[in-house]
């Protein structure tokens, strides 16, 4: 598997001078974009997509992800076309900033760990994009998560899921659970994986996201420090419902992804 070949000497030239400048874009783009943006989706919070047109709030989540992205050197490539609302999109998880890869491209609401809710930032911006948080291991939770998940496909609202259950490391694919794709089949709606993958001169870069045993702080400063590289949005091939059922429909759905995020021959 293809990583980034530059010198951990090399970045360290650069880092500092990539900190002094990207640090107060950043307290900018926290202060005026995310205060705007709360503002603006406060009013709009329920609106939904009509005859393939974004309402304004979701625009606003695009334009704030990306900014944001730009700022941490991240350069958005979409490959493919997002489906129209509402459809699920499953994609495969290595970091924080995957919701926020995924929505500069297509605001959606996306379940993830209950935890993030408390992370400085972006915890403040899922809750307010209407992330549906789920506490690992509860049934209980991921019961009432299904319900929602259902409730918000039916309304119109396109659902993102990481169904791996947790990120993966070295850019290894873990296996997709299965049940979260029962709420595409109880709303019928569509299952549209989504790669994403980061790349600097084409070759993929495994350790963009979470290291091992590496916290969200640790991940959020140094991304903030990295060379710029880009990060590419895959919107794959629907997966058709199966008469196999939902097993086969993840299934699926993983070797689409894990095809896509492959490095190609040169």
């Amino acid at each position: 598997m293809s990583i980034d070949t530059a010198t951990t000497a090399e970045r360290d030239l650069l880092r500092p001078l990539r900190y002094l400048w990207r640090v107060p874009l950043l307290l900018v783009h926290a202060v005026l974009a995310i205060a705007l943006a709360g503002l603006v989706m406060s009013w709009n919070r329920d609106r939904v997509m009509r005859n393939g047109r974004e309402p304004l709030p979701h625009r606003l989540v695009r334009w704030w992800s990306l900014g944001l992205m730009r700022i941490f050197g991240l350069r958005a490539v979409r490959v493919g076309q997002p489906l129209a609302d509402p459809v699920l999109f499953v994609a495969n998880h290595t970091s924080w900033i995957d919701i926020e890869l995924l929505h500069s491209q297509r605001a959606a609401c996306f379940v993830a760990k209950a935890e993030i809710a408390g992370w400085p930032l972006v915890g403040w911006l899922a809750a307010s994009g209407g992330t549906i948080f789920h506490r690992r291991g509860n049934n209980h939770s991921l019961a009432a998560v299904m319900q929602v998940m259902v409730e918000r496909l039916r309304a119109g609202r396109s659902v993102a899921v990481f169904p791996e259950g947790g990120t993966g490391y070295n850019g290894v694919l873990k296996v997709f659970h299965a049940r979260i794709f029962q709420a595409a089949l109880d709303a019928e709606v569509p299952v549209q994986p989504v790669a994403l993958r980061f790349a600097r001169g084409g070759r993929r870069v495994v350790d963009a996201g979470f290291r091992e045993d590496e916290n969200f702080l640790a991940n959020f400063l140094r991304l903030l420090g990295e060379p710029p590289m880009d990060a590419e949005v895959h919107f794959l091939t629907v997966v058709p419902v199966s008469a196999d059922g939902r097993r086969r429909m993840a299934e699926q759905a993983r070797e689409r992804i894990a095809a896509a995020l492959a490095d190609r021959p040169a």
